[in-house]
Parts: C-alpha cells; sequence; structure tokens
C-alpha cells in the first residue's frame, strides 16, 4: 500500500470517528460534514485511475450525496410521504423548498406606506435641532445634552419653531432683530437638506429640498420592507414573500389557515412605534374648557386628578373621559373622543393622548374595557422606539397576582438619554406610548440608569396579557415601521388555482425535460446518456441550492428549471459536436475529447454568462415572479457549468484512459 492510498484511508478513518463524536454531541451538520468527507475518501482510496481523478469524482459524489441529505425532508412532503424521510433527519433540518403562492392558493395583502409620516418625522427632527441651535446662539442652553423643559419655555418666550406644512418649518421670532441669529452657521448646518424660503417680518421659512423628500420616501419604503420581512421571519413563515412597488409593500402567504392570516395581519400592520414623552400637568388644558363645550351627549365628561409636578409638589389636573356605549367597540369610542378633542385648540408644541380605562369585573375579577381617557402631553418624544436594542417579556411575581411585561433595553446613545430626562423630570408623569395609544403614564420616582425600562401588558387576564407580550417583544425586536402603512387591497386565491397550476406547470415541465433527454440518448447513444444523467444531476443540484435557502417554487421557478435543462443540455450538445468534429478529422479518441472539451469551453461560458448577466439584472430590478424565474436562472446557469463540464470530462476520461474503449459513442457514425 503506498503513502497516498494509506494517507486517504487514515482521512477516512479520522473523519469517521469524527462523525461518530457529531452524532454524540447532536450536531447534525458536523455530522453529515464529516459523512461526506468519509464518502469522498473511500472513492479516493479506490483501485481505479490516478489520484486527481478519483478526488475529482470523489467531491462528485459527495456533492451527490449531500444534496440529496439536504432535499430529504422536501422529497417526503412533495411526495406526500412516499419517500420517507427519518425523524432524526427531519426535526434537524429545519428549511426545504415549499410550494408558492400560485401553486397552493393562500393570501395577497398589499399595504401603502404612507411616506408623508416619514417626512413629518424627519421635519420634526429638524424643527429639534434648530430648537437647540438657536437655544445655544441665544445663550439660553450649553449645547450639551437636551433641552430642559425650563430652557425650552424660555426659548419660547423669543422664537417660536413651528411645522405648518408636511414639508415646511417655520421660525418666527417675537423680535424681528433677532433673525441675525439665523445666520450663516446655521444656514450651513441645515442647507444641505433643507432650502431657505422669504418670509414675513422677524419669519425665516425652511422647506425640505425635493430630492430630500424623494430620499426620504425611498428610504421610508425600503425599511418598511425590511421591518416587514423580519416579522414574517419571527412569524415563521418561511414561504411567504415581501416584494415592493413604488409605495406599496406586497406579502404573499401560502396556505389556508384563515385564523392564521388574521394573526398575520395584525402583526404586519403593527406599527410600533414606540415613544416617551412627558405629561403637561401644570398646564391643565382641559380645566380652562368651559362646560358648554363639552358634549355630554356623547358621554364625554371632564374629571380631575391629583398629578407629582416635581419633588415635594403636586398639582390639580384635569382630563376628559369617554364611556364605551353597550352597542359600539373599543376603537369606535376612541373614534368619537378624537373627533371632539381635534375641535380643540392644542398649540403645536403640545399634543392629546389617549389610554384605555379598565375596570375590576366583582363578579369574574377580570378586567373589562371601560372607554378612554386623555392625557396633555408634550409633542416632543424625549426617547423613541429607534433606541431599543433587545426586547423580552417577563413575568412580575412579586405583588402577588401576575404580571406580564415587556422588558427593554436601550442602546448606549438611548440609555444615556433615558438617564438625562428621568433625572431631569424626577415626580412627573412619563407617558410610554406605542402605536399612538398610552400605555401607561408611570411617575418617575427617580434617575432611570442602566438603559432598562419594563411596558406593562395592562390588567387583562394572564393568557391575554402573555399572548399581547409576545406579540409585543416580536415587533419591537423587529422594529418600528419607518411609517404607518394602510391595506390597499387583500385577496384569497383558492386552492384550486394552485392544483390547475401544478398539474400543468408538471405536465409541461416534464413533458419538456422527457422530450429533451430521449432525444439526446437516440441522436449521441453513450454520450447522450451521459449528458441526460448530467442533467439530472443539475436538477437535483439545483433544487438542494434552492431548498438551503428555503426558496419558494412558483410556476415562473418551474418554467426556470425547465430552462437552465435546455441550456445544460445545449452544453452537452457544443462538447459532443466538438468531439464529433475531431473524430471526423482523423485524431485519436483522447486527442479529440481533450480538444473537443478546450474548443467548446470558450462557447459554453459564452453562452451561460450572458444568460448569467441577464439573471441577475432580472434579479436586481424584477419583482414577484420575475425574480423567481431569475434566480432559479441563475442558479441553474452555475450548476450547468458545473455538471455540463466537469462532470461529464471525468465520465470521458475513464472511457479514454481507464476502460481504453477502441470507439467511443457520440452518434450513429461513431
Amino acid at each position: 500500500m503506498n503513502s497516498s492510498k494509506r494517507n486517504t484511508l487514515l482521512l477516512a478513518l479520522v473523519s469517521a470517528v469524527a462523525a461518530y463524536l457529531f452524532f454524540r454531541a447532536d450536531n447534525f451538520w458536523g455530522l453529515v460534514t464529516a459523512s461526506l468527507i468519509v464518502v469522498w475518501a473511500l472513492v479516493g482510496a479506490l483501485p481505479i485511475m490516478d489520484g486527481p481523478w478519483r478526488t475529482k469524482v470523489g467531491f462528485v459524489v459527495a456533492v451527490f450525496f449531500g444534496s440529496l441529505v439536504v432535499l430529504w425532508p422536501t422529497l417526503e412532503g412533495m411526495s406526500d410521504g412516499k419517500i420517507p424521510c427519518p425523524a432524526y433527519v427531519k426535526d434537524r433540518i429545519d428549511f426545504g423548498i415549499v410550494k408558492g403562492l400560485d401553486l397552493q392558493g393562500g393570501l395577497r395583502l398589499v399595504y401603502t406606506v404612507e411616506v408623508d409620516e416619514a417626512i413629518r418625522d424627519k421635519r420634526d427632527k429638524f424643527a429639534d435641532e434648530m430648537r437647540n441651535e438657536l437655544a445655544v446662539a441665544m445663550k439660553i442652553h450649553e449645547g450639551e445634552g437636551l433641552l430642559k423643559r425650563e430652557e425650552l419655555t424660555k426659548l419660547e418666550e423669543k422664537v417660536h419653531v413651528s411645522a405648518p406644512e408636511t414639508a415646511i418649518l417655520k421660525i418666527k421670532f417675537k423680535d424681528p432683530a433677532d433673525t441675525k441669529y439665523v445666520d450663516e452657521r446655521f444656514a450651513k448646518k441645515f442647507g444641505g437638506e433643507l432650502t431657505q424660503l422669504k418670509g414675513g417680518p422677524g419669519e425665516v421659512i425652511f422647506k425640505i429640498r425635493s430630492d430630500v423628500e424623494t430620499q426620504i420616501r425611498d428610504k421610508a419604503v425600503s425599511q418598511a420592507k425590511e421591518t416587514v420581512n423580519r416579522r414574517v421571519d419571527e412569524l415563521g413563515l418561511r414561504e411567504a414573500s415581501v416584494t415592493t412597488r413604488d409605495e406599496d409593500i406586497i406579502i404573499e402567504v401560502p396556505g389556508k389557515d384563515e385564523k392564521a392570516f388574521n394573526e398575520i395581519k395584525e402583526i404586519i400592520r403593527k406599527t410600533a412605534r414606540l415613544e416617551f414623552k412627558m405629561l403637561d400637568d401644570d398646564a391643565d388644558f382641559f380645566g380652562k374648557i368651559p362646560d358648554s363645550d363639552v358634549p355630554t351627549s356623547e358621554n364625554i365628561e371632564i374629571r380631575f386628578e391629583n398629578a407629582p409636578a416635581g419633588p415635594g409638589k403636586s398639582v390639580k389636573t384635569h382630563f376628559a373621559r369617554i364611556e364605551k356605549r353597550e352597542d359600539e367597540s373599543m376603537g369606535q369610542a376612541l373614534e368619537r373622543l378624537k373627533k371632539w378633542t381635534s375641535t380643540l385648540e392644542v398649540p403645536d408644541d403640545h399634543v392629546i393622548g389617549f389610554e384605555k380605562i379598565e375596570d375590576p369585573d366583582e363578579e369574574t375579577g377580570k378586567f373589562i374595557e371601560k372607554g378612554w381617557r386623555t392625557f396633555y402631553l408634550f409633542s416632543r418624544a424625549e426617547v423613541t422606539g429607534e433606541y431599543i436594542t433587545d426586547a423580552t417579556r417577563a413575568v412580575n411575581t412579586q405583588s402577588g397576582m401576575p404580571e406580564v411585561y415587556v422588558a427593554i433595553t436601550f442602546s448606549p446613545a438611548g440609555a444615556d438619554r433615558f438617564e438625562e430626562v428621568t433625572g431631569a423630570n424626577v415626580q412627573r408623569r412619563f407617558a410610554i406610548i406605542l402605536d399612538d395609544v398610552i400605555n401607561s403614564a408611570p411617575v418617575i420616582k427617580t434617575k432611570i440608569g442602566g438603559g432598562k425600562a419594563s411596558i406593562t401588558m395592562g390588567a387583562g387576564d394572564p393568557d391575554t396579557q402573555l399572548k399581547n407580550a409576545e406579540k409585543l417583544e416580536m415587533v419591537l425586536r423587529s422594529g418600528a415601521l419607518p411609517a404607518p402603512i394602510t391595506p390597499s387591497n387583500e385577496s384569497l386565491i383558492g386552492p384550486t388555482l394552485g392544483d390547475d397550476a401544478i398539474k400543468k406547470g408538471a405536465i409541461g415541465a416534464i413533458a419538456g425535460v422527457g422530450l429533451v433527454l430521449v432525444f439526446m440518448v437516440f441522436y449521441y447513444r453513450k454520450s447522450g446518456f451521459v449528458a441526460d444523467a448530467a442533467v439530472l444531476f443539475n436538477l437535483v443540484i439545483q433544487l438542494a441550492i434552492l431548498a438551503s435557502f428555503s426558496g419558494t417554487l412558483t410556476l415562473p421557478g418551474i418554467a426556470g428549471l425547465a430552462l437552465t435543462v435546455g441550456m445544460a443540455v445545449d452544453a452537452n450538445v457544443l462538447i459532443n459536436e466538438r468531439i464529433r468534429e475531431e473524430l471526423r478529422a482523423g485524431r485519436s479518441i483522447r486527442a479529440a475529447v481533450e480538444a473537443g472539451y478546450d474548443k467548446a469551453f470558450s462557447a459554453i461560458v459564452d453562452g451561460h454568462v450572458t444568460i448569467f448577466i441577464s439573471g441577475l439584472i432580472l434579479a436586481q430590478y424584477g419583482t414577484g415572479p420575475v425574480k423567481g424565474f431569475a434566480v432559479t436562472l441563475i442558479i441553474g446557469i452555475v450548476a450547468s457549468l458545473f455538471t455540463a463540464v466537469f462532470c461529464t470530462r471525468l465520465v470521458f476520461d475513464w472511457w479514454v484512459r481507464g476502460a481504453k474503449v477502441k470507439s467511443l459513442s457520440v452518434g450513429a457514425e461513431f
């Protein structure tokens, strides 16, 4: 036994031991990899041909068996269990090919991103930055940290920054001479994204530039898609597809479970915009509203409460409350309350917030939703959800009754900001707002450091609290939508369409592939059989790659597979025809094979590269079915080069160097 063979067998033995250890450690992919190396090494130790040839064949055999392992759970599903997959394998492979919407029916949702809201958010950030710059210039603020509430009050006495339109910012100075503070330095800071317009006396007007607006719109749609994608992934919907078209997000979820569809719609649409805003209890906004302006016929009334107003202080403040009618939902009651509050003259630096009212039921002990109440808030969000890095649900049992909450963790910047805000507002109320609804308004007892906070799940029963906590945890972890999305279209595609598509698509694909394979054997004889084997190996590799990426099989994808079969056959036709030409020219069999592959290679690469580039362009700019077609086409092109050039060459090499055939079966005349 020579040293090369000894080393190969030693590699097989070491790999077998490694495979056993991986099995004991329940490392499935380590086991698979080590087992494939064993196969590779054993093929390399066979007493045929030379070492390099055996190494290449071993690699091909390992790829083949590796592809079958990856496809095993998919094959069981596609064959309705006729190809059984062991539970050990199935439990450890969490990916596979699934049928697309056009093959099994399902839910198609189209949401429109409200990009104007994203523009308004950007505008409000500019407004905060301008207030900060003006406060520094007017010696009201030192320039470090956030503007404190007292500093904002002093600034408001001199200048008012408002946002009268979506992309417009207006700076109105009480003293027209103060326009000097909007100097060259100020204009340089904001000039990159804002255009200065002519205003009245003591006014400076800025408008967000049109190209910046376009960037904000594009970014909002892109971020919304990424967020929806993350939520879809969190739900475990690997077969769902998310695409965009202009300002629309299209979600396609194959399946038939309507209950699951309703949950999906609720999760996807949830904006998950988390904000922390300070209450302005000192202003007593609702206490100044005349009784005659309160529509008691709508079950709206004004009540009062004592609220903390700083260390050792409290103030009497009022709020509006609405009772839910028996024949309406909580949402309808909230709309009635919002309709009335929209008639009130609220300063543009304040907003009205809304919180659910829940009272305990004496008989059941459960909490019942009764209506809504208001809070008077500063419009500026002191901390937002963009600073959140993690969210985890938990249960607090210290109070006797289990209370479910979601613990959130801030980024370092968010932690510093949260600590600064809470430190500056001890013994004041702080509203936690999720999707424009106040979750709670706790009193800040002391400065909160460490970058931690929590959101309680209300006073419902534990099961409901836990379910709501799971949803909140998921949407916070996946991130908030950059702008709200509204449903613009929803359609359920019936399973009969899928059955019909499967039958016709399968018949068309099988018939096309079958005719090509039969023709190859008929025309090229044994070489045609080799080409057919390479084509089928090509399909196995393609499907394995699609399965490893949890690909979705659609009708365009089937078309892409059928087209790549044609490409793979075309490569073998070029090789066989080149070999035939060399044989006609009187070359030896070995010389004809080498020359045939060498001369056909450039033509094969040219054809494959041009289609590969076309596939890349389709994948980059196409959506939905077009993109699915492009992806399968790209994978097929790569697999085709491997099987048509590399794998078939190994067979021809064995014929001419191992079997040393006297004639080559590449057609009837040879």
